[in-house]
C-alpha cells in the first residue's frame, strides 16, 4: 500500500463512518446541522494520524479498533470549528455557509455542544484499550485547547504579547489536538509509555510548524490553492508569528509602522509594503527556518515508530501537513 493510498483509504473510511452515525431524526433543528457539519468534508488528517499510529504498533487489527477514537477526534475537531466560526463571525467554512449563518447562533452553539458530547461517546466505544486512560487524555486536550483559545482572545486586548507567548498559545490551541491524535493511536496500538510521550512531543512540535507555516502562507501564498485573502492576518490585526517577530526585530520608525499591524490592523493596500518590510528584516526567512526546524524535530520524535508502511505513511502525512504549500 502506498502512502497516498493509505491516507485516501482512511479518509474515505472516516467519511463513510461519519455519514453512517446513528443520529436521531428529531429534533431536526439540532440534528440536521450536526449532519451538515460532519458531512461537509475536510482533509481528515487528525483521524488518519490516530489510525496510522495505531497500525504502526498493532497492525491491521489495531487499525480497525482505532476507528471510534479517530471518529471522536474528527467530531471534536469539527465541533471546535463550529464554535470558532461563531467567535470569528465567519460566514463560510469549506465553501459553504457556516452553521450560524445557515441557521442561527443558538443552533450553532447547541449543535457544537452535541458534537462535543458525541466525541466522548465515540471514544468510549474504542475496544482493546484502557478507555479510562483514553478519556483522561481526551479531557486534558479539551482543557488545553480551551486555554489556548482563551489566550488567543486575550491577545486581542494585550499590547505586550511576545513570540514566546504566541508559541505557548498555539501549543494549546493547535498542537493539543495533534498531540492527542498521535497519543490515542499509540495507546490503541499498544505503544509503551516512552513511545507515547514521544508521539505527544511530535504532535506539539508539528503543531508549531503547522501554525507558523499557516501564518507564513497568509502573507506569501501564491495561486488559488490558499483560498483566503492574502495578508488577512495583518488586516485583522492578529497577533501572529510574523507580525510579532517583525515588531521584535524592527527599530524606530519602522517598528512604529509595523506595530500598527498589532494595533487594529493594516489597510489591505498596505499588505505588500508590510511584506517587503518583513522580508528586509529577515522575518519571512526566519519563519521558514522555524517551520523547517520544528518539522525536523517533530519528524525525529516520530522515529520512535516501528518500521513499516504505516509508520512511513504517518511520517509523510505529519511532516507534509506542517510544510504544505497551501
Amino acid at each position: 500500500m502506498t502512502q497516498t493510498m493509505a491516507f485516501a483509504d482512511i479518509a474515505e473510511t472516516v467519511d463513510d463512518a461519519l455519514g453512517a452515525l446513528d443520529l436521531p431524526a428529531q429534533p431536526a433543528g439540532l440534528y440536521d446541522p450536526v449532519r451538515y457539519v460532519l458531512g461537509g468534508g475536510g482533509k481528515r488528517v487528525r483521524p488518519a494520524l490516530v489510525v496510522l499510529a495505531a497500525e504502526a504498533w498493532g497492525g491491521a487489527e489495531a487499525r480497525a479498533r482505532a476507528l471510534p477514537a479517530a471518529l471522536a477526534v474528527e467530531t471534536f475537531h469539527n465541533f471546535t470549528l463550529v464554535h470558532d466560526d461563531i467567535m470569528d463571525h465567519a460566514a463560510t467554512r469549506r465553501g459553504r455557509p457556516t452553521v450560524h449563518e445557515r441557521w442561527d447562533v443558538p443552533t450553532a452553539v447547541l449543535a457544537g455542544d452535541l458534537m462535543m458530547g458525541l466525541s466522548y461517546q465515540l471514544l468510549g466505544q474504542t475496544e482493546g484499550a484502557d478507555v479510562a486512560r483514553l478519556l483522561a487524555s481526551f479531557s486534558r486536550m479539551v482543557a488545553a485547547l480551551c486555554e489556548g483559545q482563551t489566550l488567543d482572545l486575550a491577545f486581542e486586548t494585550r499590547a505586550d504579547v511576545t513570540v514566546d507567548d504566541y508559541l505557548d498559545m498555539i501549543d494549546r490551541k493547535t498542537g493539543a489536538l495533534l498531540e492527542l491524535s498521535l497519543e490515542l493511536g499509540g495507546l490503541v496500538g499498544g505503544a509503551d509509555a516512552h513511545a507515547v510521550a514521544e508521539l505527544r512531543r511530535a504532535g506539539r512540535l508539528l503543531g508549531r510548524a503547522f501554525q507558523i507555516q499557516d501564518d507564513l502562507l497568509d502573507l506569501t501564498a501564491e495561486g488559488d490553492g490558499w483560498g483566503k485573502t492574502i495578508g488577512g492576518d495583518l488586516v485583522e490585526g492578529k497577533k501572529a508569528y510574523l507580525a510579532l517577530r517583525a515588531v521584535e526585530r524592527a527599530e524606530g520608525d519602522e517598528r512604529a509602522w509595523l506595530a500598527r499591524a498589532l494595533d487594529g490592523g493594516l489597510p489591505a493596500a498596505s499588505v505588500p509594503e508590510a511584506r517587503d518590510r518583513m522580508s528586509r528584516l529577515g522575518v519571512l526567512d526566519d519563519a521558514a527556518r522555524a517551520v523547517a526546524d520544528y518539522s525536523a524535530r517533530g519528524g525525529a520524535a516520530l522515529d520512535v515508530l516501528p518500521d513499516g508502511p504505516a509508520a512511513d505513511a504517518l511520517r509523510a502525512l505529519a511532516v507534509g501537513l506542517a510544510t504544505r504549500a497551501a
